[in-house]
């Protein structure tokens, strides 16, 4: 006899039921609910996730399968299609964007206790800007016209470099440009921002300095610049030079424009020079163009969200479900971070991902698995007795 409960049961566990309770009375998600809770419609999104499932019906089948095993999650039954449908359209997505961050916070926690932060000496917060296109059918979801015949929204995401977990996500439509969104964020003063040249808005750049918050981008090759002085560049590798310039606008418009470093460098790997842009002034120029390639690390996240989790095809046409399936899959993203961290074996994060699918259902010790997965469980003594014959 298992003493164990399933391994998606213990991934759950993460999630402390009066957390998720309160989630739901704030934004009074349960309001004309009927027998299905919120916390039903959780443990399926969460399952067409972590257990890449690809349509309701199989969501809806894939748990009544496994019937048996259903109230270890904390259900009565597996819902029905038209059920789960419904709960996805009507029910606020801000539930679920609520619980993100509440999960969040147990990430950041389980980060400090394992000591996983930036590879960098300085102290400050390393933060990285990005923002992916979710492609749509336009036919299917009209509400998201992006081109004339196609849909998009737009996913736009802050990862913080402490562990590597997605601390802030806005979902727009698909014309949406990153500035536009990132122009309403507030950062503490002292944060170390990077992003690429989408972002480009040299008010906000003024603005960001003003505020005490450094960001290292990359230089328009177009820009308009007036050189103020030439710095001592040290005997790196690659690096050209460094500068300290101003934009020729700002220049022109303010007795006293904000000053800025450009940063040159040859990538000899790739055979093409990069020219960063950065108004922090005391850091090294290498350290600088170390920072701009550890923003490859969101693109990575990225990658890992849309090759792991489901946010190419969606299970709802409407807006609410599709937002809710999106947040579902970062709540998912976290929950598996949080697993990683705690885990003394080497895994990869893809492959976690996958052993995870591919056991969620498997009676057996998470924090024993996740340590050594290739271990055979141990079997449970028989209860048989052991008789005796003459």
């Amino acid at each position: 006899m298992s003493t164990v409960c399933s391994i998606f049961s213990q991934v759950l566990k993460l999630i402390p039921r009066a957390v998720f309770d309160s989630a739901v009375h704030k934004h009074n998600a349960e309001r004309n609910a009927k027998g299905f809770s919120s916390w039903g419609q959780l443990v399926a999104m969460l399952f067409c996730q972590l257990g890449s499932v690809n349509s309701l019906r199989d969501i809806t089948n894939g748990l009544a399968a496994s019937e048996g095993k259903l109230r270890h999650l904390g259900l009565p039954s597996a819902p029905k299609r038209s059920t789960l449908a419904y709960a996805n359209a009507h029910r606020p997505s801000a539930l679920f964007e609520d619980l993100f961050y509440r999960v969040l916070e147990t990430a950041r926690n389980q980060a400090q206790q394992a000591g996983v932060r930036h590879k960098f000496r300085f102290k400050n917060k390393l933060l990285s800007i990005d923002a992916t296109t979710i492609e749509l059918c336009a036919s299917v979801f009209d509400w998201a016209q992006f081109r004339r015949t196609k849909g998009a929204v737009k996913l736009h995401l802050m990862l913080d470099h402490d562990g590597f977990l997605p601390c802030y996500g806005v979902i727009t439509d698909g014309k949406q440009h990153e500035v536009t969104v990132t122009r309403q964020w507030e950062f503490a003063p002292g944060t170390i921002l990077v992003f690429d040249r989408g972002y480009t808005d040299y008010n906000w750049f003024e603005r960001l300095t003003q505020q005490g918050v450094y960001f290292v981008t990359r230089l328009k090759s177009n820009a308009d610049i007036i050189e103020v002085e030439d710095l001592a560049v040290p005997r790196r590798k690659g690096l050209v030079s460094d500068q300290v310039i101003c934009m020729t606008q700002q220049a022109a418009e303010n007795d006293n424009p904000p000053m800025m470093r450009r940063i040159e460098l040859f990538d000899e790997e790739q055979q093409r020079t990069l020219v960063f842009l950065t108004n922090n002034m005391k850091l090294a120029a290498a350290t600088i163009a170390e920072i701009y390639k550890n923003r490859w690390q969101i693109e990575l996240f990225f990658k890992a969200l849309k090759q792991s989790c489901k946010v190419k095809t969606f299970v709802g046409t409407s807006a609410n479900a599709l937002k809710t399936q999106i947040w579902t899959a970062l709540i998912a993203m976290l929950l598996v971070k949080i697993l990683h961290m705690k885990s003394t074996f080497g895994w990869h994060l893809s492959n976690f991902m996958v052993l995870l699918r591919q056991q969620l259902f498997v009676y057996r010790n998470l924090w024993t698995w996740i340590d050594d997965p290739f271990q055979a469980p141990e079997t449970p003594p028989s209860p048989q007795l052991h008789l005796a014959f003459a």
